[in-house]
């Protein structure tokens, strides 16, 4: 068990080149490898550098290198352009597709006794270990595992082993870790690097990824003075540890205390990553905790043409909509398509406020009847964008016409909780 880089800190702001060096002086120490597959996250993660150390791997490796698998997890599958505007000047046929419906292999279970010990009695099913056909019979003799530690909704901080048993998992792997997740809750959960979600896949990976050449290359972005986003660390390794020491710098780096709670948050999301609320939830997930009682959340989200990435869950999203955790448990209970499709349920409790703030989407491609089907509230994107300027505004607070409100740019970049809401 190695850690071969550990580099950074809050004030660090490391080069493209820099990272580089980093990343090859790492893959050096791991000497001669002949058959190697990158597994990096999709565009919901473009700023995550993911895309260039994938690129850098590939120019060290050469043909040596002979598979990309982005994480999809749940998501669509990428577009070409969205391949070349992320990892550049990459060969598009090293690009393979994860389908979690149907490109996996079960390596083993987690029992259904630990699940319910880690959801303190409310679950009583077994956690089976999935990962992509790839992983478990490509015959590689490295897989990175590259990707961007960050306080997550559901594994508390993204990234480690989530990347290979959840971004590469199979249907019931992530179902049945988001429900934990959702039902354990998800407040509880945000911004730790220990909880029962990661204890569930750490418990996994010690059995059923042992013998895995898994190399992880994690790193912390954030935020500078000028809202430049700045690459605050890279940590390298084949252990726990990695991701201990990124996480611990990402709670510096990306977590942002206030000291009274939003009364009005304003959320953008970039057209280029978000095209579904599936994904663009994340505008409530990450302020939840920041958002005072009867706050307003309104979400910017010109791209946004659908719920779910993947078709059938979309439609649950649209039959069930975002009602709160009372109503979407029962709803599972009743009805056997929610109940065969939990990562979809613990996403309708996620997306809820619980009614105790007001949810505004303004999206570029759905209608005032579909956004309020769902429980949102709606708002016209075009007056939105005309009354709050996203270029003109900066990170944090901002006033506009007298109004005060709370500008984030991009949610998946951070969590923000007002002071006594967080207790590690």
């Amino acid at each position: 068990m190695s850690l071969y880089c550990a580099a950074g800190s809050v004030e660090t702001d490391l080069t493209l080149d820099q990272m580089r060096a980093l990343l090859l002086e790492s893959l050096a120490r791991l000497g001669d490898r002949n058959r190697v597959l990158v597994v990096p996250p999709d565009q919901s993660r473009v700023h995550s550098r993911s895309g260039d150390l994938t690129r850098y791997a590939w120019e060290y490796y050469g043909d040596r290198l002979q598979a990309v698998l982005p994480a999809l997890g749940t998501h669509t599958a990428m577009k070409p352009e969205q391949i070349a505007r992320m990892f550049g000047a990459m060969p598009q046929d090293l690009f393979r597709v994860h389908n979690w419906r149907t490109d996996v292999e079960t390596l083993g279970e987690v029992p259904r006794e630990y699940i319910h010990e880690q959801s303190e009695g409310k679950l009583n099913y077994a956690w089976p270990a999935q990962v992509n056909r790839l992983i478990a019979h490509g015959g590689f003799d490295l897989i990175l595992s590259i990707g961007q530690v960050v306080p997550h909704e559901v594994i508390g901080m993204a990234n480690y082993n989530k990347n290979i048993l959840v971004g590469t998992g199979g249907r019931e792997s992530i179902n049945r870790s988001h429900y934990l997740g959702a039902v354990y809750g998800m407040e509880r959960i945000m911004g730790r690097a220990e909880n029962p979600v990661r204890n569930v896949l750490n418990w996994a990976s010690d059995r059923f990824l042992r013998n895995v050449p898994i190399v992880y290359v994690l790193t912390v972005v954030g935020r500078a003075a000028d809202d430049r986003l700045a690459l605050r660390g890279l940590f390298i390794g084949d252990d726990v540890e990695c991701l201990h020491r990124a996480a611990a710098l990402s709670l510096k780096v990306n977590f942002e205390i206030l000291d009274a709670p939003i009364r009005k948050a304003l959320v953008y999301l970039d057209p280029l990553e978000f095209h579904s609320t599936w994904l663009g939830n994340k505008a409530v997930y990450r302020t939840r905790m920041a958002l005072a009682d009867d706050a307003e959340l309104i979400i910017l989200a010109p791209g946004v043409n659908k719920f779910g990435e993947d078709p059938a869950i979309d439609a649950l999203i649209r039959k069930y909509g975002y009602r709160g955790t009372p109503a979407t448990l029962e709803a599972v209970n009743a009805n056997a398509d929610l109940a065969a499709d939990l990562s979809a349920a613990a996403h309708l409790i996620h997306g809820s406020s619980e009614g105790r703030f007001t949810i505004r989407w303004c999206p570029g491609h759905l209608s005032q009847r579909e956004v309020e089907g769902v429980g949102f509230e709606y708002g016209d994107l075009t007056s939105m964008l005309a009354r709050y300027n996203p270029q003109k505004l900066r990170h944090g607070n901002n006033c506009v016409n007298g109004e005060e409100i709370f500008f984030v740019p991009n949610p998946g970049l951070g969590l923000w909780a007002s002071r006594g809401r967080f207790v590690q």
